[in-house]
């Protein structure tokens, strides 16, 4: 076994991961020292495997910010001994969990894979056995003895997505996640056919990683028909410091009187509010159009065409880092970590 090239697998939960009981036919956490037996394609790799599994297991729809803590303090452990790191995880929330680990590793210049299914490991049909593979090989690919890959990433059914770029789309097929205002990273066919124009740079500056989150946030999603009551409610919650707001197509919202005043009285209590549009793709362009323009006007930050994921990991990392009102605000409109396109 090479051992120049050491790939750390780490395993939180998720669908991947189960197996059917052969007693009780229910899926149950499969151990990864039978890993070899349950993919025998693994022995093929010339690469160090290790393992490592959370322990109590997490499903996805139970991750929280302190696992976010926990999978970057593990990554800054074990970052000198391993060329590279394949987290297995849930689909549901592995969107966020990409993101943040994306603003939580700065300087980062070796891949972190994420990768997951939507059949068990143990079903015959199972995308996960793929999922699986390719994804170990992107994260021991190396050009000019650097990482091809030396970003936060997902790969699914095929496709290589920078981590906060991508939302998940589909519960049911195997193509779960898109990367709807940024182009692919990398497509496995035949071959794995990388664009390496999309992938970040190396910047070969030490690791730092930050380890506090602050989740004093909300998310309103505009609806027709929203009323006084509710909106005056979710502006008004105690200890919010920023409010992520989905709004219409290019950033869209009412021109009502009452809404805009109560958006008014909530800026200048100091709640920060961010515009994002509920469209799967495209950006926020505040100005276009004269329901979007008056937003601009009360001081609403666009978002651009960042994800709602990637904002939500965002401003709780920004929020950790305890910055003056100012600089948080002008950091949330900077692309840190590729996760935007400012205009």
């Amino acid at each position: 076994m090479d051992s120049q090239i050491k790939i750390l697998i780490i395993y939180t939960g998720g669908t991947i991961g189960m197996i059917k009981d052969n007693l009780t036919g229910s899926l149950t956490p499969f151990d990864f020292k039978g890993i070899y037996d349950q993919i025998p394609e693994l022995n093929k790799f010339k690469y160090q495997l290790d393992f490592y599994s959370f322990n109590p297991l997490i499903d996805s729809s139970n991750i929280y910010p302190s696992h976010w803590v926990e999978l970057a303090t593990l990554i800054e452990k074990n970052y000198e001994n391993y060329d590279g790191f394949v987290i297995l995880h849930g689909t549901d929330t592995m969107s966020y969990t990409g993101s943040a680990l994306s603003f939580l590793l700065e300087n980062l210049n070796k891949p972190v894979i994420l990768t997951g299914s939507q059949l068990p490991l143990g079903e015959l049909r199972t995308d996960g056995r793929e999922n699986f593979l390719t994804a170990i090989e992107i994260a021991a690919a190396a050009e000019d003895n650097a990482p091809l890959i030396p970003e936060v990433c997902i790969y699914f059914e095929n496709a290589l997505m920078r981590a906060n770029r991508t939302i998940k789309y589909n519960a049911e097929n195997f193509n779960a996640f898109i990367s709807p205002n940024y182009p692919l990273l990398a497509e496995a066919g035949v071959y794995i056919k990388y664009n390496k124009n999309n992938i970040l740079k190396p910047n070969f500056k030490k690791l730092k990683v930050y380890k506090n989150l602050v989740n004093s946030i909300g998310i309103l999603k505009l609806f027709p028909g929203i009323s006084y009551e509710y909106i005056h409610y979710v502006l008004n919650i105690p200890k919010q410091q920023v409010l992520i707001m989905e709004t219409y197509g290019a950033g869209n919202a009412p021109t009502d009187n009452w809404f805009l005043e109560e958006l008014k009285m909530a800026i200048n209590k100091g709640l920060i509010i961010i515009n994002v549009t509920q469209c799967l793709a495209g950006a926020v362009n505040q100005g276009k159009y004269d329901t979007s323009f008056k937003l601009k006007e009360l001081g609403v930050v666009s978002g651009y065409d960042i994800t709602t994921e990637a904002l939500t990991a965002k401003i709780m990392f920004l929020l950790g880092r305890n910055l003056a009102q100012k600089e948080l605000i002008k950091e949330m409109i900077s692309s840190l970590r590729g996760e935007m396109t400012v205009e």
